[in-house]
């Protein structure tokens, strides 16, 4: 599942060196976030990417963040959908964290050659 939603090229050099001193957090991370809990039935993955999505967005972690929108994209989440999370995230975080996070998809938007034209 995490290969699937961040994509080979991450999770291959998130793991790659086992003696790596982060390695059992990797494990840990691999094993019960995505291993358990992205795998779980109720929620698609794509409703899973927006809910994480909109949690970092609070949380204000944008490493993650940039990580998680490429995610949703994966997943199917439209840019404009992106958009319109950073937006509603607004009323709930604070001003603040919704420009950064804009910011932070536009960067993304303009690493995949997506951004919506106006």
């Amino acid at each position: 599942m995490r290969t699937q939603v961040l994509g080979a090229d991450y999770v291959n050099r998130s793991v790659s060196d086992p003696n790596d001193f982060a390695a059992p957090l990797q494990d840990l991370v691999t094993g019960h976030a995505w291993g358990t809990v992205w795998t779980r039935e109720g929620l698609s993955p794509k409703l899973r990417s927006l809910s994480t999505v909109s949690m970092l967005i609070v949380l204000n972690r944008p490493n993650e963040l940039k990580l998680h929108m490429r995610g949703a994209i994966n997943n199917g989440v439209t840019p404009e959908e992106l958009r319109e999370i950073v937006m509603h995230a607004s009323v709930y975080a604070g001003f603040p964290a919704a420009m950064d996070s804009m910011r932070i998809l536009k960067e993304l938007l303009t690493e995949l050659n997506l951004l919506p034209k106006p």
